[in-house]
């Protein structure tokens, strides 16, 4: 069990004051994107990809790069909307999210592409995918495409859970962490027993995590629905997931 010395919110507040990182333009099918990296401060321990929520790239997901470039791993904040594209209503929202939902080939090469961008800037090739709400969706969708060459695990907290019709894990090739609130009134339990099911059935590594009374969005730092104690247990629960399969240490 890994204990943080010093809490979460306190290293937010610190990491939102002083952004080390530097934004990156990168081109996807002619369009230009904005992710965020975030280099280790120290050497690196290896590459994790974020996956934003329905909000698009802002400053919460780079805090989180942040926080994981202290921990000593490369970290990229991809971009799946364009440049400048941050939509700020539910409606706008809610549009960027089902043009994704309604193409997942498209949802994927935008994935990928900032996959490829995160190699190339931080020269590393094996990396953990993780992503929050829709993000946790997004990275779900890639780990059932199979198309995860050098991913070495993905990982979700509090995303979206439903799947396309017939669609299943059976060409997942990595291990899955899906981290899900008791109390998430949008996404039920039963939804997350049932993706366990998926995992079981596809002969997956897995695990799935479920904190109680935990709503939807626990880990967003300052809002209403933040839960400090799943919050750690869950940031937590991930270091050790990167630790065991990206750093290799199965003890």
């Amino acid at each position: 069990m890994r204990f943080l010395i010093t809490s979460l919110t306190a290293t937010a507040a610190l990491a939102l004051s002083a952004h080390a990182g530097e934004a990156l333009t990168y081109d996807v099918d002619g369009e230009a994107y904005e992710g965020y990296l975030a280099e280790a401060t120290r050497e690196s321990k290896g590459l994790v990809l974020i996956i934003h929520d329905w909000g698009g790239l802002d400053e919460y997901e780079k805090t989180r790069a942040e926080m994981l470039a202290d921990e000593g791993y490369d970290a990229f904040a991809l971009d799946l909307y364009g440049k400048d594209n941050r939509p700020d209503t539910t409606e706008a929202r809610k549009e960027q999210v089902g043009k994704l939902y309604n193409d997942r080939d498209m949802m994927r090469a935008r994935i990928l592409a900032g996959l490829e961008k995160a190699r190339e800037v931080s020269g590393e090739t094996q990396a953990v995918v993780m992503g929050y709400c829709f993000g946790g969706g997004a990275t779900l969708e890639l780990a059932r495409s199979g198309e995860d060459e050098n991913i070495a695990g993905f990982a979700t907290f509090h995303g979206s859970l439903d799947a396309p019709d017939g669609a299943d894990y059976k060409a997942v090739g990595a291990p899955v962490l899906i981290m899900h609130g008791g109390a998430d009134s949008g996404i039920p339990n039963t939804l997350a027993a049932e993706t366990a099911d998926m995992l079981e059935e596809a002969g997956a590594t897995y695990e799935v995590q479920i904190y109680s009374g935990a709503p939807h969005a626990w880990t967003v730092f300052g809002s209403d629905r933040y839960q400090e104690l799943a919050d750690e247990k869950s940031w937590d629960a991930f270091l050790d997931f990167t630790e065991r399969y990206l750093e290799g240490d199965t003890d």
